[in-house]
């Protein structure tokens, strides 16, 4: 009888999928998804990944590939090495907030500004009526990833928490799905304003520790102290070809990774990552232990708007995770980057399937992609394809074009002499939330010092007024005026990255 039913269920799944079926045995779904995954990992030059698979509840496969760093071929990535998630952070915090739901501190329609009564965002009618689940879906009105590179000169959460209130929103509230970081530093207020606990103590007691996530941790500070952690990698496009460079001290940006924390800076092993996956396919439940009820756990997999559209998928955006529906099935999913690294983390309830792709590269989403499709289909006895060529060739083909409009760029540039350096030297005054900005010359090179940390960065000329400095990680443009005289420089604005306007600082001293 159970066969019989078996050959009725393939029979009933094959008008709907469309495909013709091939089973495997695990072994050679494992077996080939194994070998596809360092294919993947030669062909985008990623210097080492982590992989995990959890299958009917159980861990199936962990295992590293690679090195953590190209300098010591002998250092290999294994299932208990260290690398940065990124947004899939997110979900650690969205999950915290339900939990609190769950006990009654909290509901997902109260208004930010009822628990945080300091709380503003450009538009008092916004300040008053965004609620705790608006932060959570991307649908605040503020336009994709503004912010984002704010703490990279030195400011705090508490800085860019306030910093809300002079955003303009890019479309009406709850009107459209935009991505960004920034909601979830008042996400994170709401949960240490309830508790009395910080966010990271919130992470650690109520995920890390009753998931068994043992070797997990968070921020710049416990990235910097794992011994066993993958060294980052960035990832470019020069003359058509991958470039793939090592990041080393200020250049890893760990000091943003602290800032964006809830949104961006929890840390995980292989074998951790996967419990992650495990506890949403067990919704909520570790054990005899149910950490989030089954109400709250479907609540976080609703899907809120609509991402994309396709004839062949649909993609919403929950409570932070992507949910695309296609005729393989439903797909819970969600992408991290970081400097220098990536991550994916997916789940198929229907399929009691997971799987967690950690890379210490900012190689695109493309190869994770290509992984995660191929083991649904090995899974769905689908026939083999290889995702990981197309993704290569429109890669190759739109770097190309790049290299084509790179070199039309730099042909066509006009360098204008920059002013005398003695122009630019003072001290420019802004606000209290932005500080003030120090220009100074030093054997003979220009430098800035602005943001809360005190750094001082060195001043790179592009072309006339407008110069180049890094900070943790980030390049960014500022560009002078000068007076009506044109002898000296009245003030100085920089590019945020991400189109924001906080104004100039105006100055105030030689």
């Amino acid at each position: 009888m159970k066969r019989l039913l078996f050959i009725i269920s393939l029979l009933v799944m094959l008008p709907l999928s469309g495909y013709t079926q091939e089973i495997k045995s695990e072994k050679e779904i494992l077996q080939n998804i194994d070998s596809y995954i360092e294919k993947v990992r030669l062909d985008w030059q990623i210097p080492g990944m982590g992989v995990a698979i959890i299958k009917d509840d159980s861990v199936i496969f962990t295992k590293g590939y690679g090195v953590k760093d190209m300098n010591k071929p002998e250092d290999k990535v294994d299932e208990n090495t260290l690398f940065q998630i990124g947004s899939v952070s997110k979900s650690f915090t969205a999950a915290v907030l339900a939990q609190l739901v769950d006990e009654g501190l909290l509901k997902w329609e109260d208004t930010v500004k009822n628990i945080l009564p300091d709380f503003k965002m450009y538009d008092p009618w916004v300040s008053e009526h965004l609620q705790v689940k608006d932060l959570t879906s991307h649908r605040t009105g503020l336009g994709g990833q503004v912010c984002t590179y704010i703490p990279n000169l030195g400011y705090d959460r508490d800085d860019v928490y306030q910093m809300l209130a002079l955003l303009k929103p890019a479309y009406i509230f709850r009107g459209e799905y935009q991505y960004n970081n920034i909601t979830f530093i008042p996400a994170a207020k709401i949960i240490e304003t309830l508790t009395g606990k910080s966010w990271e103590d919130n992470i650690q007691e109520r995920i890390f520790d009753k998931l068994g996530m043992n070797a997990s941790t968070f921020n710049g500070e416990g990235f910097a102290a794992a011994d066993n952690a993958a060294l980052p990698y960035e990832f470019l496009s020069k003359n058509g070809k991958m470039v793939v460079n090592p990041l080393y001290g200020e250049e890893q940006a760990l000091w943003w990774l602290t800032v964006i924390g809830p949104a961006g800076s929890i840390c995980c092993t292989p074998t951790d990552l996967i419990k992650w996956a495990q506890f949403h396919l067990n919704m909520g439940k570790v054990g005899d232990e149910q950490i989030i009820s089954e109400k709250n756990m479907r609540y976080l997999h609703k899907g809120v708007t609509i991402t994309s559209q396709y004839d062949n998928a649909t993609t919403l955006y929950g409570h932070c995770w992507f949910i695309e529906q296609t005729k393989k099935g439903r797909i819970y999913f969600h992408t991290g980057t970081t400097w220098g690294m990536t991550t994916l983390c997916m789940y198929i309830p229907e399929n009691k399937l997971g799987m967690t792709i950690q890379v210490n590269s900012e190689a695109p989403a493309s190869p994770r992609y290509a992984i995660m499709r191929r083991l649904i289909d090995l899974y769905l006895g689908l026939p083999d394809k290889d995702y990981n060529a197309d993704y290569l060739e429109d890669w190759y083909s739109s770097a190309t074009d790049k290299a084509a409009r790179d070199s039309t760029a730099e042909a066509s540039k006009v360098i204008v002499p920059a002013p005398a350096p003695k122009a630019l030297v003072g001290k420019y005054g802004k606000d209290n939330l932005f500080g003030d900005a120090w220009i100074t010359l030093e054997k003979g090179k220009l430098y800035i010092k602005v943001g809360r940390q005190g750094w001082k960065h060195e001043l790179k000329h592009i072309s006339d007024t407008k110069y180049n400095f890094r900070s943790d990680g980030t390049g960014f443009d500022i560009t002078f005026k000068l007076d009506d005289k044109g002898k000296k420089a009245a003030s100085f604005e920089i590019d945020f990255g991400e189109g924001e306007d906080f104004g100039p600082w105006t100055r105030v001293s030689k």
